[in-house]
């Protein structure tokens, strides 16, 4: 029973290490771990210091073999991608544990602290406590690097028209603005003849022409070439374009129809004014007051250019006017205008007024002309028309002139124009000294036609006063309840703009 006793109640028995001899517990190396960490390094091989490469355009992180990630400073993403760049030499230990260890985030390094477990000398399990710096390294990425280049475009839009002014444009502008069809763009190209829309994705692109289906007639073709491919992951990489061409018919354009297609829209007069483009053409019918509208696919199917470009405008003074009450209509005609009245009048060109030489002709401006008005129109008389349809008409059928809109003095409009539009951002090349007047033309017809005026936003100038809405001559104005506030939002409501805002 005594030596149970002694045998229960003695103390584990201790053992001398056998390089300091220092009284150890037993071990299967039999060596304290002073003496084990001064012979054993289990860190050995792991590297000490790496470099990791970071963009500063796109403040992205590039995780090898070829991707660029998003990564916050001391988060679980960047932790993970630290330990990728060592994860060979990780895989001869066991790992227990990482962090981070803070460091300045403008001194260019992130330091991470490691835990680490390894078997040494004969099954000991030395466990070991070491800090690893990254050095950050500038490299822009491929995708900044293309910017940089101008390359970076996955896909174009080429708009074009082939007119001599620019309002479907100034049109389309303000519709990709009001409904922020701009967004995705990477860059606007103004050129003479139309928009070029660039993308970074075709999807992008593709979204863009069903918009512009959608807003003008149109029609496009698409196309790809082929920059570079991997055989061996069966990826291609294309470059798209987009070639759309929209109608070669503008407002106030006076056109002449194929007699299948006047038929087709209600034994319509040949000869028609285009009141506006939307999405699609409305025509009337200066002589009846009958409308039409024909949309891109009926127009590709019977195509027809206009008579006239503006710069063929000529102004006539009105000198007798009178309206027409009783519209004779024929058989299967279409559908009349409600906004316009039929007039007979008789006009003389200001720079004939020498003479005794008038014109008489119907107009559809028979509600605002009054005698001594004055009034742009195309003499069609004294023009020579080289086109396919009016050459196979009776001349009989041919009207002298056909007017367009009143005239009113511009100088005196643009003083009293107390509204404004915004502007997409573009790169503009080769302007012509005719782009402000064909600008001036689309704001008056903004004034003029309150169903384009819908679609666009129309924004207060608070630099001019507000007058009142008489007006000596009757030009047409925007009233207050059309236009919207240009309200300018900025980051720090303690600046002026905020604290303007905030009274």
């Amino acid at each position: 029973m005594e030596y149970m006793t002694e045998s229960t109640d003695r103390s584990p028995g201790h053992i001398l290490c056998c390089e300091c001899g220092v009284p150890i517990s037993p071990n299967p190396a039999n060596i304290c771990v002073a003496c084990l960490r001064s012979k054993v390094d289990i860190s050995q091989g792991i590297p000490k210091q790496v470099s990791i490469s970071f963009c500063k355009q796109c403040q992205r992180y590039f995780q090898p073999p070829g991707t660029w990630i998003q990564c916050a400073l001391e988060s679980r993403e960047l932790l993970a991608l630290c330990l990728k760049k060592i994860k060979a030499p990780l895989s001869k230990v066991r790992l227990v544990d990482a962090g981070f260890v803070w460091t300045e985030p403008h001194s260019k390094r992130l330091k991470v602290k490691l835990t680490v477990q390894k078997e040494v000398m004969n099954g000991a399990i030395l466990q070991q406590v070491f800090v690893v710096d990254y050095v950050v390294q500038s490299q822009m990425c491929g995708d900044c690097h293309r910017v940089e280049a101008k390359d970076f475009w996955k896909a174009v839009i080429q708009v074009r028209q082939k007119t001599l002014h620019k309002k479907t444009f100034y049109y389309l502008e303000q519709l990709i603005l009001k409904y922020g069809m701009h967004q995705n763009t990477l860059r606007i190209k103004e050129i003479h003849d139309g928009l070029d829309f660039y993308y970074s994705s075709k999807q992008h692109a593709q979204k863009m022409v069903e918009f512009l289906q959608c807003t003008v007639p149109c029609r496009y073709k698409a196309s790809q070439r082929l920059i570079s491919q991997d055989i061996h992951s069966n990826t291609y990489n294309y470059k798209s374009t987009f070639s759309v061409e929209i109608v070669p018919i503008c407002k106030d354009n006076v056109v002449c129809l194929s007699p299948k297609l006047a038929q087709s829209l209600g034994n319509m007069n040949q000869i028609c004014v285009c009141i506006r483009v939307t999405s699609a053409i409305h025509l009337i019918d200066p002589n009846t007051l009958q409308v039409a509208d024909i949309d891109g696919s009926t127009f590709w199917s019977h195509p027809f250019n206009s008579l006239c470009h503006p710069k063929q405008l000529e102004e006539f003074i009105v000198m007798e006017c009178s309206i027409v009450r009783d519209i004779k209509r024929a058989a299967g005609a279409g559908m009349i205008s409600k906004k316009h009245t039929l007039g007979e009048v008789w006009v003389q060109k200001t720079s004939e007024m020498n003479t005794d030489k008038q014109y008489f002709c119907r107009t559809h401006l028979g509600h605002l002309l009054n005698p001594g008005d004055l009034v742009l129109g195309f003499d069609l008389a004294n023009c020579n028309l080289n086109d396919e349809h009016v050459n196979k008409m009776n001349s009989d059928r041919v009207p002298d002139v056909v007017l367009i809109k009143k005239s009113y003095d511009r100088t005196k409009r643009q003083r009293r124009r107390n509204w404004k539009l915004k502007e997409l951002a573009r790169e503009r090349e080769n302007m012509d000294t005719d782009d402000e007047r064909q600008y001036q033309d689309f704001l008056e017809d903004l004034e003029e036609d309150e169903a384009i005026r819908k679609n666009v936003n129309i924004y207060r100038d608070s630099a001019i006063p507000v007058e009142s809405d008489t007006d000596d001559e009757g030009a047409p104005r925007i009233s207050l309840a059309e236009m919207l506030e240009d309200l300018h939002i900025s980051q720090d409501a303690t600046g002026e703009e905020g604290a303007s805002m905030m009274t």
